[in-house]
């Protein structure tokens, strides 16, 4: 099978799943694992990607409001590379190639065209289905059993070790902010809040299954939670170290609680909790690591996937 990927979620999956040699073309956010960097890239942003998170907010929204697609596919060379597959997403028209723009491109195509994939899951569970969706389509179901069940495992050991269990009192587990944009503000939904359960916390001003969505700074400052996870869509740690005067200027951002007593934690949100794809596991640990340090006193993470923020 000849497998063109337009979601860097949808890559890592079928590389998690040993069908990476099947991968002829990739998006040009596809990054991981770092061999697939080597593949055709056949999709290119249509906007300035550079600047801060007020700049790149504000192209995105004159692009949406005047009906233009955010990305634009290369189909001459997506169909040099004669796929039998192309992956893609329904979830976001922001983050990716979307279903409708792929199919809209693909009505010309002239013969068979190749067979259309698309991810959207709402939830964690969501994500390991539709990683079991697309295991049947590259017959690597046995591949896929396997791999859900040594990370499955891995998660009940994590949780065992926290002391977290399905009739456990959540009342008494610290309330969580995850920051998915800085500048509009806005809370991480989708997947985000079954990550923040697994690692055990409670996330406020988000549910389960629903969109991220913009919220006012004093909807943050009434919530004052215990820990503020800053997780930016597609940024990487540097990025987000770069954007934080957005957070910090801010009126009353020195009240609040988790600043004061120093729980502001930074991630790779681009690499962990952006993607519906096997790192949310690695995410789980990360954010497990910050909301209990006691416990995970001997956890080890990179340099550059996390950091605390000092104020």
């Amino acid at each position: 099978m000849r497998i063109i990927s337009l979601l860097p979620a949808a890559t890592e999956w079928v590389c998690a799943l040993g069908a990476e040699a099947e991968l002829v073309g990739r998006s040009h956010e596809c990054d991981d694992p770092p061999s697939v960097q080597a593949l055709p890239v056949v999709t290119q942003p249509a906007f300035a990607v550079d600047g801060d998170s007020s700049a790149i907010d504000a192209r995105v929204q004159a692009r949406l409001q005047h009906g233009l697609s955010l990305y634009d596919v290369d189909l001459e060379h997506l169909r040099a590379l004669q796929p039998d597959l192309v992956l893609t997403q329904a979830q976001c028209e922001v983050c990716a190639v979307s279903l409708p723009q792929l199919e809209t491109a693909l009505g010309a195509w002239t013969g068979a065209p190749p067979q259309l994939f698309s991810m959207e899951p709402q939830t964690l569970k969501q994500v390991l289905g539709t990683a079991l969706r697309l295991a049947k389509v590259l017959g690597r179901v046995e591949a896929a059993m396997q791999w859900i069940g040594e990370a499955e495992e891995r998660l009940m050991a994590l949780r065992g070790r926290l002391g977290l269990h399905k009739r456990s009192d959540m009342s008494a587990w610290p309330t969580v902010a995850c920051i998915e944009w800085m500048e509009p503000l806005m809370m991480a939904g989708h997947w985000v809040p079954d990550v923040v359960e697994m690692a055990g916390g409670r996330a406020v001003l988000a549910e389960k299954g629903t969109r991220s969505r913009t919220v006012a700074w004093d909807d943050l400052r009434a919530a004052d939670p215990d820990v503020i996870a800053v997780v930016p869509c597609g940024f990487t740690l540097e990025q987000t170290t770069r954007d934080l005067h957005f957070l910090t200027d801010r009126k009353g951002w020195g009240d609040l609680q988790a600043v004061q007593q120093g729980r502001v934690y930074l991630f790779d949100g681009n690499a962990y909790f952006n993607r519906p794809g096997p790192r949310l596991y690695r995410a789980i640990e990360l954010l497990a690591a910050a909301l209990r340090p006691k416990e995970m006193s001997d956890f080890v993470s990179e340099g550059w996937e996390t950091n605390v923020l000092s104020i």
